[in-house]
């Protein structure tokens, strides 16, 4: 048979000692942070309540320690002073109202109980635990007691009880979804239907069980014993028989639960429904030799002694029924030893609670006087505190006095300063104003020059149209002749003297456009004067057939002259000619 209740015990201590060494890791963060108050009782206060959240996350500490060392000494059977620690751990969480601490010292000190056969006793504090998980607690630690209870219940083969509460812890980590635990109560469901001769719904359990427990190799185990155990009992001897071997083979760790002990029970006892006997036997006494607890080695005895009654061999079937006699004996009497030990341990327990009771009663006095000592020096240090604050605020109401009559003075200077700041502005303003209407006004004489500049140089290259016209009808012969007419040509050449008046709009524009004209003259040396004369025109802003008109040729020549001029100032041909004029 599984021996379920120890791996489930086992498991429950586990899970207090993770649960001790998370609170452990946690930090404890103060809940106040320096303050910047510049008071030195604002800060003796603070300094109060920060060691009050310090001793109460020391004390915290101190009762988880004393609920692991319970722990430890408990795994070496010291189950007294196991009981002492876990019981001064109790005391020191209910003053404090720490739940997780209590419950976890109410759950072990039932585990030690149980540890010492004292079921009853064990199922006292379990139930207390129970109580502070349901009203404090979250659902893990309501699973964790209800499946120590159930085991209790099937030690004591209350069957329906057991189940009862499995199935809670079983339905709570369903809620929680915690496969693992789902997994193992699961399995313990199985195994007590298994021990209600209950095999097909044993199975059911470990069906569930087993992709639960895949990645828990000694729980898996476990499992699978439960479904060999499953088809013995359903009269499938050989096969359970065959698991079991396989079992024995592959598992690695065979004292965990004592798991090669309930292995061999299997196959010895499938042996026994194929009635081989001799296997039987020989599988029965490798168990013996494994030197198991008395409660199997009766399971044992029993076996040996029907297998030898098969075969006839009466005597060594009497001498196992003997040693039946004896080991049931010797485990009423270990009881019975058991129930004196819990008598004194449960004296010792009482007698360590009324010390613990007098070590409160006397701490709670010097407490008192602690704080009474500290109320007196903190009303000492107020009243000093005080006194230096009021001769600290007539300093200060000093002081305040004279920086403010500083601040008036600069506030004085400041006022004088800005008004002298807004004169300079206003004057500079003024002068800004008449640099701009200056402005103006030059912008305007320019354009006037640029319009009396265009009106000579349309005269200038009108008169040079008719000279030219002129020059070209002196050379006809038949013109010259006429005597009349030649001394007509000549008066009227003459009157045009176009290279004066040329040469006074030249003086004209150079004056009104002397930049432009030194630029150009010295960036194109190149350059005629009838190659200015045209560029004044384009620089004038005239279109090709305003210039065309003046100089009466077509707007095609005058293109062509343009881009002449433009060739000879060896400008780019992406470069347009009047934005090159203005640039310079």
């Amino acid at each position: 048979m599984l021996n379920k209740c120890n791996f489930d015990i086992q498991d429950s201590l586990q899970h207090a000692v993770d649960f001790y060494v998370f609170l452990r890791s946690k930090p404890h963060y103060s809940m106040y942070q320096k303050s910047s108050v510049p008071k030195a009782w604002l800060c003796m206060l603070l300094c109060c309540l920060l060691w009050g959240f310090q001793s109460a996350a020391l004390g915290t500490e101190k009762c988880d320690a004393l609920i692991q060392n319970g722990i430890d000494a408990m795994r070496r059977n010291e189950y007294v002073h196991s009981l002492e620690l876990l019981t001064q751990a109790r005391v020191l969480a209910e003053k404090n109202h720490w739940y997780k601490q209590q419950f976890l010292a109410i759950n072990n000190i039932g585990a030690n109980y149980y540890s010492m056969l004292e079921y009853g006793e064990a199922l006292n504090f379990y139930l207390e635990a129970y109580t502070i998980a349901i009203k404090e607690l979250e659902p893990k630690y309501e699973m964790t007691v209800l499946n120590n209870i159930a085991i209790l219940y099937s030690k004591e083969k209350k069957y329906d009880k057991a189940i009862e509460y499995f199935t809670k812890a079983y339905n709570i980590a369903k809620e929680n979804k915690e496969e693992v635990k789902i997994g193992l109560y699961a399995m313990n469901l199985g195994n007590v239907s298994n021990e209600m001769d209950n095999p097909k719904l044993a199975r059911t359990y470990f069906n569930e069980a087993l992709p639960l427990l895949k990645n828990e190799p000694q729980f898996l185990v476990l499992a699978k014993i439960g479904i060999a155990e499953c088809d013995r009992q359903q009269n499938h001897p050989e096969l359970a028989r065959k698991t079991a071997e396989e079992l024995l083979k592959t598992t690695k760790d065979l004292q965990f639960n004592d798991v090669g002990t309930s292995i061999l029970m299997i196959i010895a006892r499938s042996y026994a429904a194929e009635n081989n006997t001799e296997m039987a036997i020989a599988n029965a006494n490798k168990v013996l030799i494994a030197n198991p607890n008395l409660e199997t080695k009766i399971a044992v005895f029993e076996l040996l002694s029907d297998q030898y009654s098969k075969n006839k061999a009466f005597g060594p079937a009497l001498n196992f029924r003997d040693s039946i006699l004896k080991a049931t004996v010797a485990l009423n009497e270990i009881k019975n030893g058991k129930l004196f030990e819990n008598s004194k341990v449960k004296f010792e327990i009482q007698n360590y609670r009324n010390e613990i009771a007098l070590n409160e009663t006397k701490m709670s006095n010097e407490r008192r006087i602690f704080y009474s000592v500290l109320a007196i020096i903190i009303i000492v240090v107020f009243f000093v505190v005080w006194t230096f604050r009021n001769l600290s605020i007539k300093h200060k109401q000093n002081k305040l006095i004279a920086e403010r009559s500083e601040q008036i003075l600069a506030l004085e200077l400041e006022k004088e300063k800005s008004d002298n700041l807004l004169l300079e502005k206003q004057f500079i303003e003024k002068e800004t104003n008449a640099l701009l209407e200056q402005e103006r006004l030059k912008n305007e004489l320019e354009l006037k020059n640029r319009k009396l500049s265009a009106k000579a140089l349309y005269l200038s290259g009108r008169n040079q149209m008719i000279e030219e016209v002129l020059s070209e009808l002196t050379a006809l012969p038949q013109l010259s002749k006429d005597v009349p007419l030649v001394s007509h040509i000549t008066a009227l050449k003459n009157h045009l003297k176009t290279d004066d008046e040329w040469n006074n709009f030249i003086t004209h524009f150079e004056e009104v456009n002397q930049t432009f004209l030194n630029t150009l003259k010295a960036k194109h040396p190149g350059l005629t004067a009838n190659d200015i004369r045209f560029i004044s025109y384009i620089y004038m802003n005239l279109s090709t057939k305003e210039i065309a008109s003046m100089l009466n040729v077509t707007a095609e020549a005058c293109r062509k002259r343009k881009e002449r001029i433009s060739a000879k100032m060896d400008l780019p041909p992406d470069v347009n000619f009047y934005d090159y004029l203005t640039s310079l």
